[in-house]
């Protein structure tokens, strides 16, 4: 994973957002996100020229289910996929992760961001991935139960540090 400059006061403003804000499931339209270029005026008005797309991802274990059917783990097999390979797999096919957190709030969920080019270079990365058959493998041997996740998706502005 990349290091970049502190931005934590961002992140909170994200992470509040998240909390409050209605959010887009994975298995929704992407909106458009990146630079300014590609987005409605509505959008653009404050995104810069070079933006990048952002992707929060929100993931939080159904521990009712945790050992039920073919489900084998919960928060602790979600961390250890993304340590062992998951975040590593999303880089190879071309995402940039800007972090992975424990949601402490909430003990059952994990907070993950990645960021792309713009919305196009997404899709091609999440295909990459879903075709990946080491993601098949990983995602079998931990096999854990999610809620359905909470998908945010940004661009930067033209004065955020983090472009």
């Amino acid at each position: 994973m990349k290091t970049y400059r502190p931005f934590a006061a961002s992140l909170f403003c994200v992470l509040l957002l998240a909390w409050t804000g209605p959010s887009v499931l994975a298995q929704g339209t992407v909106p458009p996100c990146g630079p300014a270029g590609q987005l409605a005026a509505e959008y653009s008005a404050n995104v810069g020229a070079s933006a990048r797309c952002f992707e929060l991802r929100m993931y939080t274990v159904d521990p009712a289910q945790v050992g039920s059917g073919d489900f084998n783990g919960g928060i602790q097999e979600l961390h250890q996929r993304f340590r062992e390979d998951e975040a590593a797999m999303f880089e190879r096919h071309g995402a940039d992760v800007i972090g992975v957190w424990q949601d402490n709030n909430r003990p059952n969920t994990l907070i993950w961001m990645l960021a792309y080019r713009d919305a196009a270079h997404r899709a091609e990365v999440w295909q990459k991935f879903a075709a990946d058959p080491d993601w098949v493998a990983l995602r079998s041997k931990y096999n854990v139960p999610l809620s359905a996740p909470q998908v945010f998706y940004m661009s930067s502005t033209d004065y955020s540090e983090l472009k």
